[in-house]
């Protein structure tokens, strides 16, 4: 970072070196930048990120996403060889499409082509089949991407917010024409508040800000179901703050935005979720929508040290290794076996006590939460084993199944080390 940036940062988060570090770990924390590795479960296909910046794809292919030059699936995991020199250090899936930072804060991408890459064809969505870079960022150094149904935003190392299409009737704070694949710095309060984590659900998205006495959450886009957190159902066209966070005396400190709800993980090990209640992915007991944050009663024992949300399903991980999962259970990737229910929603926090066949502490969850693909999870631990369980049509569990099988309720090892 040039000096000039490093001092307007700086002034941005404060003014003091002090605060600029505090900045800089609170970003680290709350996107799991400081794990070596990565995993992203994405709408019927998956990425997986090594600690040497290597990345591995399998599952669904249709557009290319897998990033291997062909439209095949791939049922095990398979390196991307055409990205050798570049070390990847965070993915982000969507409908047919991945995007790829790099620790040079480049963003690659493949699959269907949202961001009008020239190809060799007049056609918009062309497929895109091994990983390109994206010209139209090459200005931004980029920390984090992430890709909700309907936009794509990423975060720059300075704390600042980008968005790309669905601008469309000011949606996202500026109104451009809905096939405009340009980014857009996020107008309005964020723009004077550095940004640590930025969360895209269906048609929404979160961003977890800096302040010198602690964090907080704005949320801009679809309103429906409260999943914006204000209190109403309305769409917000500029990032608004959630202020009930202030009510609840509890200082978010990471975010996940799952298709139509969202769970925030607070400084003391607290958890609230907010928007819709489908299948109980609340996690209070009904199905209720809620509107506003709220606090997860059935997980009042324990202090959770990661959350993450997906398609009506919900995970935390407590301080101790236990994990929690509610909501939809249809897809079995909960993680209960058959004789506990394994399609059954969950309306409550309920222990995945199969995930301790691991051995070892779990650090990171990944669920799909795109709306129009069959769910699975990823478990990841502290060594950099991975297991998987849920549905697995394309393959995107990465594991071996039987003839009859498309999926499996009770988590599997699959064949990679993260490490």
């Amino acid at each position: 970072m040039a000096a000039p940036e490093e001092e307007a940062l700086k002034q941005r988060c404060g003014g003091s070196y002090k605060l600029l570090l505090k900045y800089l770990l609170a970003g680290e924390r709350a996107c799991d930048r400081r794990e070596k590795f990565h995993v992203v479960a994405g709408p019927g296909f998956s990425i997986a990120v090594t600690s040497n910046g290597e990345v591995y794809t399998f599952g669904h292919n249709h557009s290319g996403q897998l990033g291997h030059g062909t439209l095949s699936n791939e049922e095990t995991p398979r390196l991307i060889r055409s990205l050798q020199g570049v070390r990847i250090v965070q993915a982000a899936a969507g409908a047919e499409r991945t995007l790829l930072v790099s620790d040079a804060g480049r963003v690659y991408q493949c699959g269907k082509n949202y961001f009008g890459i020239p190809t060799s064809s007049n056609s918009t969505f062309d497929s895109i089949k091994t990983p390109v870079l994206l010209e139209s960022l090459k200005d931004i150094f980029v920390v984090q991407a992430t890709i909700g149904h309907f936009l794509t935003a990423i975060l720059s190392r300075e704390g600042r917010v980008y968005t790309l299409s669905w601008g469309v009737d000011g949606r996202l704070g500026h109104n451009t024409d809905a096939m405009d694949r340009t980014p857009h710095l996020l107008s309005g309060v964020l723009e004077d508040k550095p940004v640590v984590q930025i969360a895209a659900g269906n048609c929404y998205l979160l961003a977890l800000a800096f302040q010198p006495n602690g964090m907080c959450v704005y949320s801009l886009g679809c309103g429906l179901g409260g999943k914006l957190s204000h209190g109403s159902t309305d769409d917000e066209h500029h990032p608004r703050l959630i202020a009930h966070f202030a009510t609840l005396d509890l200082q978010p400190i990471a975010l996940s935005a799952g298709s139509w709800h969202a769970i925030a993980l607070g400084k003391d090990g607290r958890v609230c979720t907010w928007g819709w209640g489908h299948n109980g992915c609340l996690g209070h007991g009904d199905e209720d929508c809620q509107t506003l944050p709220k606090v997860v009663k059935g997980l009042s024992h324990v202090k959770a040290v990661h959350v993450a949300a997906g398609l009506c399903t919900t995970f935390v991980i407590a301080e101790n290794g236990d994990i929690y999962s509610f909501g939809r259970g249809s897809d079995s990737n909960l993680g209960y076996p058959p004789q506990y229910g394994h399609r059954l929603d969950q309306l409550m926090p309920k222990l995945v006590i199969s995930l301790t066949c691991a051995g070892e502490k779990i650090i990171q969850l990944s669920a799909t939460k795109e709306h129009e693909a069959a769910g699975h999870t990823f478990a990841m631990t502290e060594s950099g084993k991975l297991y998987a369980f849920g549905i697995a049509i394309y393959g995107q569990l990465g594991i071996k199944l039987l003839q009859d099988q498309n999926g499996t309720s009770n988590p599997q090892r699959v064949d990679i080390d993260l490490s």
